[in-house]
């Protein structure tokens, strides 16, 4: 089986101070076994690039409590209060960036783009310091694009070679993550011979997957 590794393993795998794409809003979509094993080894110095932190005892919300996060990149961090606090105080540094040029960033790094041009956040604090093009008379913020030393997605399932399948909202962040990640390690809730995930229902295919995460026995 493809890359096949325990969550502790992967887990090891992930040096402090590495850079983390994690799929999932509001923890839907989330892996949360490589989550409480990165919480397990005392991961710290992570930045974490994500939709938002989940909420305590959820998802990204575990490594924000654990103190294993130094950064975040994330659209917001309303329903966290943990993240907040730690913002205030100066333990956590919060990048702030609209939704869905969140998701158009991480695509961008995925496709090897040099940038993303959106009017949105034109006259706010999200222009501060960011060039402005202007293109038939229209103006635009030049986003940079993002990556990540690694992608955590969670599929619902996957095959013996990696290819990946998502359920409903699960599909949010997690198949652009997969660009966008050097090394993607994927959680999935059940693992199936190939043929039984029909072509047209994978999302991710196998060649962009690292790593599948196995229970350790």
């Amino acid at each position: 089986m493809k890359g096949a590794i325990t969550p502790a393993a992967a887990a090891e795998m992930i040096p402090d101070g590495a850079s983390l794409m994690i799929g999932g809003f509001m923890a839907v979509g989330t892996p949360e076994r490589m989550i409480d094993a990165l919480v397990a080894r005392g991961a710290r110095g992570l930045t974490v690039i994500a939709n938002d932190t989940a909420m305590p005892g959820k998802g990204i919300g575990k490594l924000i409590t654990a103190g294993a996060v130094a950064r975040v990149i994330t659209s917001h961090i309303g329903l966290n209060p943990e993240t907040q606090a730690k913002m205030i105080a100066g333990e956590i540094e919060v990048e702030l960036v609209p939704q869905g040029t969140l998701v158009e960033r991480i695509r961008a790094g995925g496709m090897g783009l040099g940038g993303v041009l959106t009017p949105t956040g034109l006259g706010t604090e999200v222009e501060d310091g960011k060039p402005v093009i202007e293109v038939e008379g229209k103006r635009f913020l030049l986003e940079t694009p993002l990556k990540a030393d690694f992608a955590l997605l969670a599929a619902w399932q996957a095959d013996y070679v990696g290819n990946l399948c998502y359920m409903l909202t699960a599909h949010n962040f997690n198949p652009v993550m997969a660009l966008a990640g050097r090394t993607v390690i994927a959680e999935a809730s059940s693992i199936v011979p190939v043929g039984v995930i029909p072509p047209d229902a994978v999302k991710t295919p196998g060649v962009l997957v690292d790593h599948l995460l196995i229970r350790a026995s």
